[in-house]
């Protein structure tokens, strides 16, 4: 079946439209990346509650996190590097600190980003983020879902980070309403679990159909939300098949695989094999060339699964 190709970012910004028209509160800022958040149709309609704030990423945190005070709902919008590393401790002392109802948007994570090389692909984001205390992490693998969680944490009360991309990808989850904290399964089976999130989740749905050739039955879980983790769905599928693999457009070092394990060492100790950034920074290229390069494309994530497989005897 063929699907249509969209990039996360536009439903991002579809969501953040939607919203304005829904809810008076909800206002925007950017940090001079407009156009690249796709945050201009928002700016059009909505021009006294959308705040540009310019290429001064941390003084954007804390305007939002001091508008919160007056009720407003405020949806921050640049790159995923100038997100988070760059503004950490804006975000950890004006924010998190004091649960500041902030939405922190990000755009352009991970090596998909593609050209712009490895200053700006940022793969420690999640880490960085998930570590907060109270903050949520969201990471969307499609248009649909970006949207649906954009809409969503607009009524949820408390600091959010949700990350998204650059290129376009296949858009096929349903348009159904985002749950936080919900991982979602995607495919049912017994040999090997393979929890994914962002862009790696339609690569893993492309190497389950490799697996099945092999007679390996995948049970893939898009894991949506990172932070709170559905321990309940994670558990509820290793029990089943006994092994799994985590895949991400992230370091391995603190990110989804590491939730992951620290869970399932605590309640059902399993093998486990781990896609993802190992130990490097990135380099400019096209996003699919570049996971091919840095071993997180559907190649890696069928070799990963064969050998969990072996594992486990």
């Amino acid at each position: 079946m063929e699907f249509e190709l969209k990039d996360t970012r536009s439903g991002f910004g579809a969501g953040l439209l939607e919203l304005g028209r829904s809810n008076p509160n909800v206002v925007g800022l950017c940090a001079d990346l407009t156009g690249s958040l796709k945050m201009d149709a928002f700016e059009k309609e909505f021009p006294e509650r959308f705040f540009q704030i310019g290429i001064a990423e941390a003084n954007m945190m804390g305007i939002a996190a001091g508008m919160t005070i007056g009720g407003k709902i405020p949806f921050t919008g640049t790159f995923a590097n100038f997100s988070t590393g760059r503004v950490y401790d804006q975000i950890r002392q004006s924010i998190a600190y004091s649960g500041k109802n902030v939405k922190i948007c990000a755009s352009h994570a991970g090596i998909t980003l593609g050209e712009d090389g490895a200053t700006h692909q940022i793969l420690e984001d999640i880490g960085l983020m998930k570590m907060l205390p109270g903050m949520t992490v969201i990471n969307t693998c499609d248009y649909n879902q970006t949207k649906q969680a954009t809409i969503a944490i607009a009524q949820y009360k408390g600091p959010v980070y949700l990350r998204f991309g650059r290129p376009k990808v296949p858009n096929f989850t349903s348009n159904e309403p985002f749950k936080i904290g919900k991982a979602i399964k995607l495919k049912d089976g017994d040999d090997v679990s393979i929890f994914s999130t962002g862009h790696t989740v339609w690569e893993a749905l492309e190497a389950s159909r490799e697996l099945k050739k092999h007679n390996i039955n995948c049970d893939i879980i898009n894991i949506t939300t990172i932070k709170p983790l559905d321990e309940e769905a994670v558990l509820k599928s290793i029990n089943k098949t006994k092994c799994a693999v985590t895949t991400e457009e992230h370091q391995i070092l603190g990110g989804l695989g590491g939730s992951i394990a620290q869970l399932t060492s605590k309640n059902l100790p399993v093998p486990l094999e781990f896609v993802g950034v190992n130990d490097s920074f990135g380099e400019s290229g096209k996003p699919m060339d570049l996971m091919k390069k840095y071993k997180i494309d559907r190649d890696s994530i069928f070799k990963a699964a064969m050998q969990v497989i072996k594992k486990k005897g």
